[in-house]
């Protein structure tokens, strides 16, 4: 026996996003709460895509002085460094510190340029109405959940240089306003994320197959 998956929305129901209880509800309607927990019911999150979009261009943005600009700026005797995160990179990896240098590169460079791009895709996919496997997009958007906080790692050094490396007027280690853009990236794809609902990532599929003469009809959501 086969048969079409329903959704939430067309069924009239929804879920609290805080207890879990499921409400019999119409999507027309608004201002409902849980019985519950009291927290408000939404079959999609609020204006989604507006407000991603929105955290995602202030990430692009920031990106540039977060790398460009020292993420730490240490004064000494001999002088004053300003290290960037790239300038770190490089660093490590010259005095024989590879590994350290690779995790610093892929944690500070790779994923939080990745997560820019999967996000973008993502909103740029929902926009677009496409039905290209919904489920691999998902899977991608649960990564970028997942991940996002293991690019704070250029912060978490310049913090704990700043607060453990200090030798009065010998030596001092401040964050550089580099490591305050760099930070600003992280949470805001972090909000960036929480603000998309993967559930727009399945709309296009759901119409389609909500449609008889479709020819993806029998494609399971």
């Amino acid at each position: 026996m086969t048969g079409h998956a329903i959704t939430g929305m067309a069924a009239h129901v929804v879920g609290c996003e805080g207890c879990g209880l499921t409400h019999q509800a119409s999507p027309q309607q608004h201002g409902l709460r849980c019985r519950r927990c009291g927290l408000p019911l939404h079959f999609r999150k609020p204006d989604s895509l507006n407000r991603t979009w929105a955290l995602l261009i202030a990430s692009y943005i920031l990106i540039i002085p977060a790398n460009l600009l020292p993420v730490m700026k240490s004064s000494s005797l001999s002088g004053t460094e300003d290290d960037t995160i790239m300038g770190g990179v490089v660093y490590l990896w010259e005095s024989g510190s590879e590994v350290l240098g690779a995790i610093l590169f892929i944690a500070s460079i790779v994923i939080p340029l990745s997560k820019l791009f999967a996000l973008t895709y993502l909103l740029v996919s929902v926009r677009r109405r496409s039905t290209w496997n919904p489920k691999k997009r998902t899977q991608i958007y649960r990564v970028l959940e997942a991940v996002g906080r293991w690019s704070m790692i250029d912060v978490y050094v310049a913090s704990m240089l700043t607060a453990l490396v200090q030798f009065g007027n010998l030596m001092s280690i401040n964050v550089g306003a580099g490591a305050i853009a760099f930070g600003a990236v992280v949470v805001l794809t972090m909000i960036a994320a929480e603000c998309f609902d993967p559930r727009l990532i399945w709309e296009a599929t759901d119409q389609t197959q909500a449609t008889p003469d479709s020819p993806k009809e029998n494609h399971a959501v």
